[in-house]
């Protein structure tokens, strides 16, 4: 009976032990995991210099609670969405933020987080917003009042972009765009376009009646595609019908800013550009799909 007695006492301390170390290596792995996430630095073409003017607490307590999802520099992973520069979530009020960060978003993968602290939540917001470049320390290049003149007049921007609920609608909508693009991308933007997208360059089809139309694709897979003509119509086609598709060597955005606008002139629409960002951003409600995959 004794001996008994002695081996179950024995099983007991050796098991707890044994658990003793399992937590020990439990929190040795989690330092760690945690030491490396702190270590890494964004990207440079983030706005890492309002990231620096923060608390280092903003930082800590987004790395912690949201980078395993959304990514160290908030541009997301397979797990969750772009955060940073997602404009739906540029549009939320920090109200908005603070709700979905303590509620959660039912039926998606955000939880809840009840057991932050409100100061917490807060410089997690406060993190986000320097990540999504809206705490701007940088002064307006040039007048905006002058931009907002030239982007519907003499730059002619306003015949393919929209913004402020203006303008065209080839081109994509410009009012949040210097929410999440520093100074010299946006000006980069427009004095040195890219053509690697197809779907930025315009393009002529031919069918075989003959017909041509002119456009930019905005859908295509391998059997049709849809063209959004210059005047906003939409043609669906089958590429069976078709008998040519060229694509036109230059981007829908000119080339030549560089020599059509002064260097004030082009300081005045980032300006513009970056004031609307600014505006909106504190007007528009979005909805708290905005932190759903897309």
């Amino acid at each position: 009976m004794k001996r008994t007695i002695h081996a179950a006492t024995a099983r007991f301390f050796m098991s707890s032990i044994c658990a003793a170390q399992f937590a020990l290596v439990l929190v040795a792995v989690w330092a760690a995991n945690g030491l490396a996430a702190w270590s890494q630095t964004p990207p440079q073409n983030l706005p890492t210099k309002n990231v620096k003017l923060l608390s280092p607490r903003g930082k800590q307590a987004f790395a912690s609670t949201c980078a395993s999802c959304h990514g160290l520099d908030g541009r997301g992973g397979e797990r969750a969405p772009n955060i940073a520069e997602r404009a739906s979530v540029q549009r939320l009020s920090d109200a908005q933020i603070v709700h979905i960060i303590e509620n959660g978003v039912p039926g998606t993968g955000m939880p809840a987080f009840h057991s932050l602290e409100r100061s917490d939540v807060e410089t997690i917001v406060a993190y986000l917003r320097a990540l999504q470049g809206r705490k701007k320390t940088l002064k307006l290049p040039g007048d905006p009042d002058r931009g907002e003149k030239a982007f519907f007049g003499r730059a002619g921007c306003s015949g393919c972009h929209m913004i402020a609920g203006k303008g065209g609608f080839i081109a994509s909508d410009l009012s949040g765009y210097a929410g999440s693009h520093a100074v010299e991308q946006i000006r980069g933007a427009i004095l040195k376009p890219t053509l690697g997208d197809r779907q930025v360059r315009l393009v002529t089809l031919t069918t075989r009646g003959g017909e041509k139309v002119a456009g930019r694709i905005r859908n295509e897979d391998n059997f049709s595609l849809q063209l959004q003509t210059l005047d906003g119509m939409f043609v669906s086609m089958a590429k069976s019908d078709l008998e040519s598709l060229e694509y036109n060597s230059q981007t829908l955005m000119p080339s030549d800013y560089g020599s059509i606008l002064s260097s004030d002139e082009l300081n005045d629409v980032v300006s513009y550009v970056m004031r609307v960002a600014n505006v909106s951003a504190g007007r528009s409600k979005a909805p708290v799909e905005a932190f759903e995959p897309e």
